[in-house]
């Protein structure tokens, strides 16, 4: 019976080893994923910023612009475009909407984001844009890869429709979580101006027309956590002007919209539980798991080992007994 244990613990001690390595380097690549139905909120606020009033075309400060930031997975575009792409894919339907302080308005600009499901790469297909133009991504945007590494990444930047180095700046406490904070810089560069206008009537084209052009320039900060890839934190030094044209008179350049948009304190608290769940997931697969079962394989090789060698001895003295010759009496 001890033997049959013994054979068993062994046979275990085999497969936790075995299994070990399996777990990191095979199971989680192709485990570790962004749900398809993935739908997530944001609200971030530029408090003291300043806005432009199409109704002056003058520039005033306003004591808060918000950003309202929604991200839904569209089930059914991801799996048709699976069927030829032959890997699994999220699509996102993205929208950034901002709010002047009265809650008009101001902009409204949807994207859709395609990209693989394990490392976040961009998957070009039809329907991927931004503003309902086409665009054919490079680098990331929104979510790092799993296992986040320090070190520099490309970032898709939605307003100047180009992809940009983002620099991995250091490693930082946030809320009890260690992060890497990463950091872009996107020049003065002109844009194009949204589809969806604060003033009824007034088009894209009918702007173009006066000669008046949108710029626009960005400093965008993110802390990420690197398990998951997700960021916990975000901000940008945002600033977008109106330069020349008959819209804007006699002047040269008009701000449009500057301040320092930050991340709202309530979708902070949320954002960092729900990465501290999610880390934990990650954890047990690429460090608690695997580096538990080779200690596991090794105790239940050890056990074994004992329950072997207890047999042994046990079986030893009984045979040395049974083959001893009876003495006779005389």
């Amino acid at each position: 019976m001890r033997r049959k244990a013994s054979l068993v613990l062994l046979a275990l001690a085999v497969f936790f080893t075995a299994l070990s390595p399996l777990l990191r380097w095979y199971a989680f690549p192709r485990l570790a994923k962004v749900p398809a139905n993935h739908y997530q909120d944001m609200v971030l606020e530029a408090k003291d910023a300043t806005l432009l009033d199409y109704g002056t075309m003058r520039a005033k400060k306003v004591s808060k612009v918000t950003i309202v930031q929604t991200l839904k997975g569209d089930v059914e575009a991801s799996e048709r475009i699976e069927e030829s792409a032959g890997r699994d894919v999220v699509v996102w339907d993205g929208l950034s909407y901002v709010v002047g302080p009265d809650g008009t308005m101001v902009s409204k600009i949807p994207e859709r984001y395609i990209f693989d499901a394990h490392t976040q790469d961009p998957v070009h297909a039809t329907g991927e844009s931004v503003d309902g133009d086409p665009v054919r991504r490079r680098g990331i945007e929104f979510k790092w890869p799993f296992l986040t590494e320090k070190r520099d990444y490309e970032y898709f930047d939605a307003q100047a429709r180009v992809t940009a180095p983002i620099a991995y700046k250091g490693t930082r406490d946030f809320r009890g979580l260690e992060v890497y904070l990463f950091e872009q810089t996107i020049p003065w560069t002109e844009v194009k101006i949204p589809k969806t206008l604060p003033v009824e009537g007034l088009t894209p084209e009918a702007v173009a027309e006066t000669g008046t052009t949108r710029w626009y320039t960005t400093v965008r900060r993110f802390w990420v956590e690197p398990l998951t890839g997700a960021p916990v934190y975000g901000e940008e030094i945002h600033r977008e002007e109106l330069r020349g044209g008959a819209l804007l008179g006699d002047r040269d350049k008009v701000t449009a919209f500057a301040g320092h948009v930050k991340m709202r304190e309530d979708y902070i608290a949320h954002t960092v539980g729900l990465v501290k769940s999610q880390r934990l997931l990650v954890l047990l697969m690429t460090s608690y798991l695997p580096w538990g079962f080779p200690a596991l394989g090794v105790l239940l090789l050890a056990l074994a080992l004992y329950l072997e060698a207890r047999g042994r001895r046990s079986v030893g003295p009984a045979s040395t007994a049974a083959e001893e010759p009876s003495s006779v009496s005389a």
